[in-house]
């Protein structure tokens, strides 16, 4: 059983590494530090309290917000996804998440208060 999960995570990191461009690299990244962060405020939250609610809540959903609107960026600019968009150039995805985002951070910084 060992044997074969590591046959398939070594599969998996030869595939990843020589068949993925090199920007979804770079925003796998950005998604693995944005989930982490995610999961260290959840931790926190569980481990000491949430004494300034609002300050947990905002940054949560800051976390939260952040990957999927990361996720839908990944998806958009993907080139294996062009047939589904087809009018959408990878500039003007990454123009609506940073437009997206901008309205999400407006959002939880009004609600921090």
């Amino acid at each position: 059983m060992a044997g074969s999960v590591r046959a398939v995570a070594r599969r998996f990191l030869s595939e990843y590494g020589g068949g993925t461009a090199g920007r979804l690299k770079a925003l796998d990244a950005f998604l693995l530090y944005v989930l982490l962060t995610g999961a260290l405020q959840f931790g926190y939250c569980l481990g000491v309290g949430t004494f300034p609610f609002n300050s947990f809540l905002s940054g949560f959903i800051s976390a939260v917000g952040s990957f999927i609107l990361g996720v839908c960026l990944r998806i958009q600019i993907n080139p294996q996804n062009k047939s589904e968009f087809q009018g959408i150039s990878p500039e003007r995805a990454f123009a609506d998440f940073l437009f997206a985002n901008t309205i999400l951070h407006l959002v939880v910084i009004n609600f921090v208060g």
